[in-house]
């Protein structure tokens, strides 16, 4: 190969031929919306899940055992016999039935008492999310300051208050304080104000319909995400509440169900008093059925956005 002239009287040497080039390893770009995986966050999620499995599981292995079961085998296995069936039919019996009327006054008080404080709670956000009046910054102070105080501290003011009017050993003592739920309000309050926008509620105005209308059939669809989460809170405040019927009720007949277990529990150390923790443990997975069953029946209305493209801005 000869060589080529750049410049009179240079001469420049022959370029050996450029051998193939190595590409580095291309590295996949980080998508924004594709989180990363956390070895600690799995390891975490893990630990809470079986903090909350483990009982759960130990309760429906418990509920496949005899009494004498429960005392002879290890609570996370099962029993060589397998009573389940013979323990739900046991509790539905058992003292002439009472468990079912214990049921059905548990329901009583998470119909009228849940579902009247989601109904207020919904009443009550909307209108001070959306409607300007005197003294709205002092509601808003007494709100914040109710969700503030336990409801423990609140039982025996509740009792003395209802022994005056003499509602005591009544549906009526657990029900009405069970409609007022003070972090329901908050929470619908918070919620209606991103979620109705105005521009809505003046088109409706101004088509005609009246303010109740307008509650029912513009507001109310986009306030259904933060109605089914407080009528979930609400339900589970209620379904588990024991410190208030303690305290107001002594006829039996009128225990909710976590009211009758604990009597049942309480029996066995009473003086001739039957041991049946097969049947409490029985009627403690019961209880959660009804729970479960709201919670997956009511999880497709947990959506956001419903009100996005509604308006055009």
């Amino acid at each position: 190969m000869s060589s080529t002239t750049d410049t009179p009287g240079l001469t420049t040497a022959p370029q050996p031929a450029a051998g193939p080039r190595l590409r580095a390893p291309r590295r996949r770009p980080h998508r924004p919306g594709r989180p990363k995986r956390s070895v600690l966050l799995t390891l975490l999620t893990a630990v809470v899940m079986l903090y909350s499995l483990v009982p759960l599981l130990w309760l429906v292995i418990s509920a496949t055992k005899t009494q004498a079961g429960l005392a002879r085998s290890f609570g996370l296995w099962f029993d060589g016999d397998f009573a389940l069936w013979d323990n739900i039919t046991e509790t539905f019996t058992y003292q002439d039935g009472v468990f079912g009327r214990w049921l059905l006054n548990t329901l009583l008080y998470v119909v009228v008492g849940a579902g009247g404080a989601t109904f207020l709670a919904v009443l009550g956000g909307y209108a001070l999310a959306k409607f300007a009046f005197p003294g709205k910054r002092a509601v808003f102070a007494v709100v914040i300051g109710a969700v503030a105080v336990p409801t423990t501290a609140l039982a025996v003011p509740t009792f003395l208050m209802f022994s005056k009017i003499g509602l005591t050993d009544t549906p009526w003592a657990v029900i009405i304080p069970s409609l007022v739920s003070p972090f329901g309000l908050y929470l619908m309050w918070v919620f209606a104000t991103e979620a109705v926008p105005a521009e809505l509620m003046e088109a409706a105005r101004i088509d005609g319909a009246s303010e109740l209308r307008t509650f029912f059939q513009v507001v109310l669809p986009l306030l259904a995400p933060g109605t089914v989460t407080v009528l979930l809170f609400t339900t589970v405040a209620t379904w588990n509440n024991y410190f208030l019927p303690l305290i107001m009720l002594k006829d039996p007949d009128w225990y909710p169900l976590t009211l009758g277990l604990d009597a049942w529990n309480k029996q066995a150390a009473t003086a001739g008093g039957e041991a049946v923790f097969n049947l409490v443990v029985t009627g403690s997975l019961l209880t959660i059925v009804p729970l479960i069953a709201a919670f997956l029946l009511l999880q497709k209305h947990w959506q956001s956005g419903l009100a996005a493209g509604s308006v055009k801005e």
